[in-house]
């Protein structure tokens, strides 16, 4: 059986994004080894990937958009492939390692750490990639990975809330320029709950139905979640729960600091009466960074995702510098400099005010533009 030209050039193309998969037998490694190789999984994803990204430089090409979706099978397999991997990984290393004698608890705790990294990165990015599209199988999977880090209401917080308010106050998750990721955080946690509660409430309303109807989709998070943790539980006790906790805190953090750098400073004008301009490319975050692009299946052409929010990772398109900001580095390297609140304020203010120089002359106040409200009733 012979492969044609043009299925080979398919598959070459999603060879790349299919590198993730290696970061899972890292996982393995640690659990099996201990030592120095529970540092394995975020020495890898944080820092080898920022190496390869000045190694392998940017990428400014553009797929065409109306690819057909049999020409996507191979980049769509992956995200498909990641939900079985990813439960298969943290619920046997549950079971192999929460009473293992092999290891100290402290690499016990490193391990899961390390796994919190790989579901963060990649298990809720890849959710959000699935979470978009038309398609229920993929959605459920999107609602399984979630669960699998208790984070389950994000999905309708980003579909409902995100992408209707981005870049306006009425945005729990677009950070306000001079706000640190250390008061962007619980400020994020506590809001994006309860704007999502707040989003399926109205839509229930609207349908004159109350917030307790089973078609609250909070029913299955709770359902999804308590089930993963009641899992946790009968494979390794209360240290199993223990770690599984401790990935899926690991995992939001790594989702919320990702969700910091996207939209932050950028607002859209406001025109009055509560209304604002609809989104522009200019309202996000980019970064052409191959490597990191790799890893995050283009989650780094941002503006175009807020574009066409149902379109395919790969062919998201690219924005020039003239188009919409641009990051100086791939987001590995942002959101670690997002810790460091000075190191970021320096970095990233002056890039706030001349985008807003450059997009927003006429504009002098930006006192109201940053207010932090809640975003919407509960």
């Amino acid at each position: 059986m012979t492969i044609s030209n043009h299925t080979l050039a398919k598959l070459q193309s999603a060879l790349p994004f299919w590198m993730s998969l290696g970061l899972i037998p890292l996982a393995f490694i640690g659990a099996g080894y201990g030592g120095w190789t529970v540092f394995l999984l975020p020495l890898v994803t944080w820092y080898l990937f920022s190496l390869l990204d000045f190694a392998v430089g940017l990428n400014t090409e553009n797929a065409d958009p109306q690819a057909p979706e049999d020409d996507l099978f191979w980049h769509k397999a992956i995200t498909i492939a990641w939900a079985p991997l990813q439960f298969l990984t943290v619920f046997g290393l549950i079971y192999l390692t929460a009473g293992a004698d092999h290891l100290a608890t402290w690499e016990k705790v490193m391990l899961f750490f390390g796994i919190g990294v790989i579901t963060g990165t990649v298990g809720i990015n890849y959710s959000h990639e699935l979470m978009h599209q038309k398609n229920k199988t993929e959605r459920r999977m999107a609602d399984i990975l979630l669960a699998m880090v208790l984070y389950s209401h994000f999905r309708s917080e980003h579909l409902l809330v995100h992408h209707r308010y981005v870049a306006t106050p009425r945005d729990p998750v677009s950070a306000r320029m001079n706000e640190s990721f250390y008061r962007f955080y619980p400020r994020v946690l506590h809001q994006s709950f309860w704007s999502a509660w707040g989003a399926e409430k109205a839509m229930l309303e609207r349908r004159d139905l109350p917030v307790t109807d089973f078609k609250n989709p909070f029913w299955m998070y709770g359902g999804l979640q308590l089930g993963f943790l009641a899992l946790a539980l009968i494979l390794g006790g209360w240290a199993g729960v223990g770690l599984f906790l401790i990935q899926a805190g690991v995992a939001i953090w790594q989702l919320e600091l990702v969700n910091y750098i996207e939209h932050y400073g950028l607002t859209r004008k406001h025109l009055g009466d509560g209304k604002y301009e609809h989104v522009q490319p200019h309202h996000s975050w980019n970064a052409a960074h191959k490597a990191s692009n790799w890893l995050l299946i283009n989650l780094q052409r941002h503006s175009d995702h807020h574009y066409k929010p149902d379109r395919r990772f790969p062919v998201l398109q690219t924005y020039s510098a003239s188009e919409a900001p641009q990051l100086p580095f791939g987001y590995p390297i942002m959101t670690m400099a997002a810790m460091v609140p000075p190191l970021w304020r320096r970095v990233m203010n002056p890039r706030v005010r001349k985008w807003r120089d450059m997009y927003y002359p006429e504009i002098t106040e930006w006192t109201g533009y940053t207010k932090m409200t809640n975003p919407l009733p509960r």
